[in-house]
Order: C-alpha cells, then structure tokens, then sequence
C-alpha cells in the first residue's frame, strides 16, 4: 500500500506540518526507468510498465543475479536506480530473475 498516494489496500492519512507545496519533480516514463536499470546492470533485459508514471512494476533479467537471494538483487536494481527511488520513482515493484529462471 502507498502512503503517499494512498493506492493499493488502504489510505493511511498523512499530516502535513502547514500548506502541501506542489513538487517539482520530473515524473519519468517506463522507458527511462528501463534504460537506467540497463545502464546500471549492462546486458540485462528489462521490462517496465506503469500506469501513472510515479508507481512502477520492472521485470528484470541479468545474469548478475545468479546465486544472490532477492533482497541483494533488489538492492543492485535500486543501485542502479540512485536516489530516484523515492523521488521521481515513487513504487516499484521488482521481478528479478537469472536467464536460467526466466525460462
């Protein structure tokens, strides 16, 4: 579930500490959150979706993440990433395979 937003299960109400200011982040499309994720682990495949261009879903396959559990890959594509996430990538959810398991 998102907090910010308040998407997914349930809306969790936030406080704000005087007038909500509008941001100036730049939102990113699915095809520039792809390429950074390719820059960042050179020769995977990537495949990202989005509806609103803020919460993501990437299926990423490197050979990288052979004999690593999830949560080290999901680091390594949130390297990649840099200080985006949480920024202009406010969601993403990761499927991060080897080329054997894509299979």
């Amino acid at each position: 579930m998102c907090v910010r937003c308040g998407k997914g299960k349930q809306a969790v109400p936030l406080k704000t500490p005087g007038p909500v200011k509008p941001c100036n982040i730049r939102l990113m499309n699915p095809e520039e959150l792809a390429q950074l994720i390719r820059a960042g682990l050179p020769g995977a495949q990537v495949w990202v979706q989005s509806d609103d261009n803020t919460h993501f879903s990437a299926r990423v396959v490197s050979r990288e993440f052979a004999g690593k559990r999830s949560l080290a890959r999901h680091q390594l594509v949130y390297k990649a990433l840099g200080e985006r996430m949480g920024r202009e990538i406010h969601a993403l959810s990761i499927e991060a395979l080897t080329p054997e398991e894509s299979k």
